[in-house]
């Protein structure tokens, strides 16, 4: 039997408030269908973005 532990941390959550808030954006600015596929795709990695350009400025 697998026991549950608690001290994931809030990743998961502070990831899923990021994603709902940036597809929102995107959706919102979308003029065209494909616009809004491309605005959900970009949903789903601006995080892996926003690192690497943190990691590029800070010159690690």
């Amino acid at each position: 039997m697998k026991k549950m532990c608690g001290g994931k941390g809030g990743g998961e959550a502070v990831y899923g408030f990021g994603f709902i808030g940036a597809l929102i954006y995107f959706i919102q600015h979308a003029h065209t269908f494909g616009e809004g596929v491309i605005g959900f795709l970009k949903a789903l990695v601006w995080p892996a973005l926003l690192v690497y350009k943190a990691i590029s400025l800070l010159k690690f």
